[in-house]
């Protein structure tokens, strides 16, 4: 006994919907706000501090606006606006300033400081099971505004990356940047800590 031939799905109705193809079996999940990364938008084309670099406007704004963690004396935290994971932070200097070799020694010291504090508060408030750390130091190096120093702390978990950034160029975040930033901020270390001693 032959079996039936395949039938096309009923077909829509005239207008918009002509377009749009033969449904398939594929989910979307749609990301817009990646354009703006895409397209480079609030990136500096060049060195100067004229170039209304987005590490220089962050400050001026509110936290929430901003999505600033915690600030300190000459440096800052805040989230990053495309983010690897959920809970990724920036250390950033306030002093508009290029390579990590031109931060004065105070500068430096905070910034490890904020380093550290930013790694506690990401422990307290989510629980990851590692972080990766770092800089990168010129366009050729992946920097994406490498006129102003940042660093990386991107919080991890096992089994954390999926298909979704290999096939789709997509990440999927559970939770809105807003509220990332009030669950860090509220679980932000007021003051260094000392190590524990034995």
């Amino acid at each position: 006994m032959a079996a039936d031939p395949p039938t096309r799905p009923h077909a829509p109705a005239a207008g918009h919907e002509d377009f749009a193809g033969v449904p398939d079996a594929f989910g979307r999940l749609w990301t817009p706000h990646r354009m703006a990364y895409i397209k480079g938008e609030n990136r500096p084309s060049g060195p100067g501090q004229d170039e209304e670099c987005p590490f220089d406007r962050a400050p001026k704004q509110s936290d929430e606006d901003s999505l600033i963690v915690a600030r300190g004396s000459l440096v800052y935290a805040v989230l990053n606006l495309y983010p690897y994971n959920p809970g990724h932070l920036m250390v950033v200097p306030y002093r508009h300033v290029a390579d990590y070799t031109d931060l004065t020694a105070p500068e430096t010291a905070e910034f490890a400081e904020f380093t550290k504090r930013a790694i506690r508060a990401l422990r307290q408030a989510s629980g990851p099971h590692g972080f990766n750390i770092g800089m990168n130091l010129g366009a050729v190096a992946g920097a994406g505004i490498a006129a102003h120093l940042h660093q990386h702390i991107v919080p991890r978990w096992g089994g954390d990356t999926n298909f979704m950034p290999v096939v789709s160029r997509t990440r999927v975040l559970p939770q809105l940047l807003a509220d990332t930033r009030k669950l860090l901020a509220e679980a932000w270390p007021q003051k260094p800590q000392e190590p524990q001693r034995p």
